[in-house]
């Protein structure tokens, strides 16, 4: 796997461009950072386009008020310190979900010790070393970050050969995923960009049109499913019998001739790479599809996407979707890197298209989204990819922008704040009750009345004991996602009430500062004469449709109520449909699909499903 990267002729020519290129232009402006990325190009000898490049596919240009990435990455040029980040935990190490979450087999609880660090992670002190400096000023003061990472990439420049260095800075020992990433920072390097960054500079990159980009054969297995230009690699998940009549770790299945694939679910390892690649090749572990490496965007399949995966805790869910694992942590490193977003939205959309599925918040979806499949599994749904997951930008880099397409006045909204200036005053991201760093969201906090003062929603699923919510980083009682749509119930000046888990649920919208946008689809409400309807956490068949021989499952209400007068967004009708797969012989499997016909609906924070029959649709927009 660690071989250097070639040198091309199309390199070589990218190579003699870059180098006989003055600073690019940008756009006059007082902005410290960009002063940062223009002093350090000059002082260490590094085209500032380049500098500019490397930054944005690390950072984006974000500070990120001097809190770790989720592998370890600081500042604006995402030097990495595993003393100060501290060691991971394990995958999956809160909750007590059964990834695979099927009533009609044993409940799988994998356990997984602490996640060993790699030494790569460290190269802040390579940086501190070229500034006679120390690792703390290079993680807080982003000018001193820049300078570190200019005077590795001139480290790392050898013949001219910029391409090279930009590879390498990637800290990939992969020669087609080094390539990758220096791929896309050239393709950003000629496409040009700007922005506002996190702490309100802005920064511009001017394009290089005339730039040349070294072409590559196509070095990805043939037997991985994959787009084109993003690298991939094949790290198969075993289909294996166990002792005590157990298999593991994923299912065999003919998707979607068997069952269509409705959803694609979001997660991350809460690991580093090597230690939960090791987990997705146990045969005793759970699995998922995907896993993508956080500093370059490498991406290894596990599972055929023809096949179930165990992953998200719901085997409706499971049997329907595709699980992809991003390597980070909800909490414990707080931002995601571009090279990562990049590769998952490739990916996304790929997978999207060859399966049609919607691209939209109610079919991509975070494991939090992900229902509890009866009322006792319902507090130990975890919660990944957690509030710092930029669903905005993630939806940008799809082609399919969130909110913004409604009439004034819409009876539906999108909530979709601004994702650097919505910073949620969470706890528990280090230890329980310590208040988290502050710092941008997708998350918007619901309130039982309109002020902030008022307590939080109650979750009856999650807090049985009729307590509100809370602010931990871990409670999604209360708590709305960007991209999600929910009916309006109230407004009240700069308050909007919108309907939730059967109650109205508060947040401040005000006209110069608005989170939630109107938006036009359906939603539905329960017919008429119904005083309400049963919400369920499965799709499942009705009793009739399962044949001899396979045990028919439970469809068992969730505990909240859906009331006339209330209204909740559709995600569209789904059929009924149950995968019969307990044991290690293949020919034992069927897929049953009954008459009954569901409403994918967005409940709470996560989606739930009710019977058609029981609702109406309505219009709104």
């Amino acid at each position: 796997m660690s071989r250097p990267i070639p040198r091309t002729a199309a390199a070589a020519a990218a190579v003699a461009l870059l180098t006989g290129l003055a600073t690019p232009a940008h756009a006059d402006t007082t902005s410290q950072r960009q002063r940062d990325f223009t002093a350090a190009a000059s002082e260490f000898g590094v085209p500032e386009n380049i500098l500019l490049g490397v930054s944005y596919l690390e950072s984006r240009w974000d500070a990120n008020a001097g809190t770790p990435s989720t592998s370890a990455g600081y500042g604006p040029m995402h030097l990495t310190d595993l003393r100060a980040a501290g060691v991971a935990t394990s995958h999956h190490d809160e909750g007590t979900e059964d990834p695979r979450g099927d009533d009609a087999r044993p409940a799988r609880l994998p356990q997984a010790g602490p996640a060993a660090p790699p030494p790569a992670l460290q190269t802040v002190d390579e940086a501190a070393q070229l500034l006679h400096t120390d690792a703390e000023t290079l993680r807080t003061d982003p000018a001193q970050n820049i300078r570190g990472g200019a005077a590795l990439l001139a480290k790392y420049h050898t013949d001219g050969d910029w391409y090279h260095a930009v590879a390498r800075y990637s800290g990939s020992a992969d020669q087609a995923a080094a390539q990758t990433f220096a791929d896309e920072v050239f393709e950003t390097v000629k496409a040009g960009t700007a922005r506002t960054t996190d702490d309100g500079q802005q920064v511009t990159l001017a394009a290089t049109p005339d730039l040349v980009i070294p072409q590559h054969a196509d070095a990805n297995p043939a037997n991985v499913e994959c787009p084109r230009r993003v690298t991939c690699e094949s790290v198969p998940a075993p289909y294996q019998e166990l002792p005590g009549n157990d298999y593991g770790n994923h299912d065999l299945a003919n998707r979607p001739e068997s069952q269509k694939i409705d959803h694609i679910v979001i997660h991350d390892t809460e690991g580093y790479w090597a230690s939960v690649l090791q987990l997705a090749q146990d045969p005793t572990y759970v699995s998922w599809h995907y896993t993508i490496r956080s500093n370059d965007g490498l991406i290894a399949q596990h599972v055929p996407t023809k096949d179930v995966a165990w992953h998200a805790g719901n085997w409706y869910v499971n049997a329907k979707s595709i699980g992809i694992e991003h390597e980070g942590f909800a909490a414990k490193g707080t931002w995601y890197t571009e090279a990562m977003y990049r590769s998952s939205a490739k990916l996304v959309g790929y997978l999207a298209r060859k399966y049609g599925i919607p691209l939209d918040r109610a079919h991509i979806i975070g494991h939090d989204n992900v229902p509890g499949t009866v009322p006792s599994t319902i507090a130990g749904m975890h919660w990944d990819p957690g509030p710092y997951w930029d669903w905005s930008h993630y939806f940008d880099l799809l082609g399919a922008p969130l909110g913004g397409f409604g009439l004034p006045g819409s009876s539906l909204v999108t909530i979709d704040p601004d994702f650097a200036k919505n910073q949620p005053a969470f706890t528990g991201c280090d230890s329980p009750g310590t208040p988290c760093t502050p710092r941008g969201s997708e998350a918007v906090v619901l309130h039982s009345e309109p002020s902030e003062t008022s307590p939080l929603l109650v979750d009856i699923g999650l807090h049985p004991k009729g307590t509100a919510s809370t602010m931990d980083v871990a409670d999604v009682g209360s708590r709305v996602a960007t991209g999600q749509q929910y009916a309006v119930a109230e407004v009240r000046g700069d308050w909007t009430a919108i309907w939730y888990l059967g109650q109205k649920g508060w947040f401040h919208n005000p006209r110069n500062a608005r989170v939630a946008k109107p938006a036009f689809g359906w939603v539905v409400t329960p017919k008429a004469g119904l005083a309400s309807v049963p919400v369920y956490g499965r799709a499942y068949p009705e009793p009739e449709a399962y044949p001899a021989g396979v045990t028919v499952q439970a469809i068992t209400p969730l505990p909240y109520p859906l009331s006339a007068g209330q209204k909740y967004s559709s995600g569209g009708v789904v059929g009924s449909e149950y995968y019969w797969a307990t044991t290690f012989d293949v020919a034992d499997h069927v897929v049953v699909k009954g008459k009954l016909k569901y409403v994918q609906i967005q409940f709470g924070h996560r989606i739930a499903f009710v019977k058609a029959d029981d609702v109406r649709f309505l219009p709104a927009f």
